[in-house]
């Protein structure tokens, strides 16, 4: 199985066919940055483009990105060697009192199957929590989530406690009920309103 193989085979949604493509190239001598940004990265791009073009949804979407990760999971040891550098580090969760991880797990894993490090803080997370993961994994972009319009003002507070923190991590916040013109109001550094986009803002505000 060649690079090629593993990027259709991402976009197909077979896990197996993706972690067995992974080992062959491993065992082949490919390059890890070759299997990671050709075949993983490439074919989670292609999914992005595809679903901003409105040729994939929102199921085809996760499953495309379970089978990078599948995918990933087999690279994560090799990853971890010098010889490949992480991106930096971001920050998911889902903030107090909404208990909605469905959108979340999906952000977190295009993120970090476009080759950043993620610490997914899991669901019902409050402010503190959070600032203790930012400071603990010096992560350069913390993503916050909610569904429910009653724990907006929950993700309101955890930008205010980030902030006031004076800890340097770029906030990024999306969901349901969440608006730009909220993420303006609350003073987040960023908003998404689906996973492809907030690749693309990670990658933005990590390079500033």
């Amino acid at each position: 199985m060649a690079i090629e193989d593993i990027f259709e085979a991402v976009l197909t949604f077979n896990k197996v066919a993706v972690a067995e493509g992974v080992k062959a190239e491993l065992d082949a001598g490919t390059e890890i940055d070759s299997i990671l940004n050709e075949a993983l990265i490439g074919a989670l791009d292609v999914v992005g483009k595809k679903f901003s073009e409105g040729e994939m949804f929102v199921p085809e979407m996760l499953q495309a990105a379970k089978a990078m990760k599948a995918g990933l999971e087999v690279l994560k040891p090799y990853l971890r060697s010098e010889s490949v550098a992480s991106k930096g580090t971001v920050i998911i969760g889902t903030v107090k009192g909404d208990q909605h991880d469905i959108g979340k797990n999906l952000v977190a894993m295009m993120i970090e199957g476009a080759g950043f490090e993620v610490v997914d803080m899991g669901v019902n997370v409050d402010a503190d929590r959070f600032v203790k993961a930012v400071s603990e994994h010096n992560a350069g972009v913390l993503c916050l989530s909610a569904l429910l319009t009653t724990t907006m003002p929950a993700m309101e507070n955890a930008v205010a406690v980030i902030k006031k923190s004076g800890l340097a991590v770029k906030t990024i916040i999306g969901g349901a009920p969440v608006t730009v013109t909220f993420a303006d109001q609350v003073g987040a550094d960023g908003y998404s309103d689906d996973a492809p986009s907030a690749v693309e803002l990670v990658r933005k505000l990590m390079a500033t």
